[in-house]
């Protein structure tokens, strides 16, 4: 595994462009072509009426569960973004050297579920104040982080996270340390291998905790 071969220090420091796996030109494994739940294509096409956000909360399996039950989603993935290592694998995610969060894509029809809708569940699922970790999952790729799409998700983005900052601090949590971005600055979303994909819907028993603070967004 490269995470033994580099050791678990790196995992906690990001990585620079300069020292960044080098990756590969393509993806190297087929991606399935239906969401295994929701029945819908995993890439949902461009120029549809839908609208699409990046999320980072830990550990991408137990996070995408948590938005494809959400009525109005009509799709999601997990992936990698973020970074610097072009088509990265887990395995190279996971020493830290490629400098990408485990990402969730949430596609979800605006008719029925608001940005701020979607960022409520967003912040309620995790603890946004631990910076490179969540719970036990420790390193960069377990970092929160919103990447929105348009300046409509982007203010609400930033509006949420006052009001979830000020709600943390009632209860004795620290400052948020997401990085909010937008999609262009954050950098191209790499799929997850095909079996990450709906990972606890094909294993129902699979270890993948969100780590919500049970404090109420609003």
């Amino acid at each position: 595994m490269l995470e033994g071969l580099f050791g678990s220090s790196l995992k906690t420091t990001m990585v620079t462009p300069e020292r960044a796996l080098a990756g590969r030109s393509e993806r190297d494994y087929p991606l399935p072509e239906r969401h295994a739940v929701l029945d819908a294509p995993l890439q949902w096409p461009e120029g549809t009426e839908m609208h699409t956000i990046y999320l980072g909360l830990g550990c991408f399996w137990g996070a995408e569960k948590e938005f494809w039950q959400m009525p109005g989603v009509v799709t999601t993935a997990a992936g990698y973004q973020g970074g610097f290592t072009p088509n990265p694998s887990y395995e190279e995610v996971c020493t830290g050297l490629t400098g990408h969060a485990e990402i969730v894509k949430v596609t979800y029809d605006p008719a029925v579920l608001s940005d701020a809708q979607i960022l409520k569940a967003y912040w309620e699922s995790h603890d946004p104040t631990q910076g490179f970790r969540q719970g036990n999952d420790v390193g960069t790729q377990y970092r929160s982080a919103v990447y929105f799409t348009s300046p409509e998700q982007e203010a609400a983005a930033r509006e949420s996270l006052e009001t979830f900052q000020q709600a943390l601090a009632a209860h004795g949590y620290g400052r948020i340390t997401t990085e909010i971005r937008s999609v262009e600055d954050a950098g191209e979303f790499y799929y997850a291998e095909p079996y990450h994909q709906q990972y606890l819907h094909k294993n129902p028993n699979g270890y993948c905790p969100v780590h919500s603070t049970g404090v109420a967004c609003g």
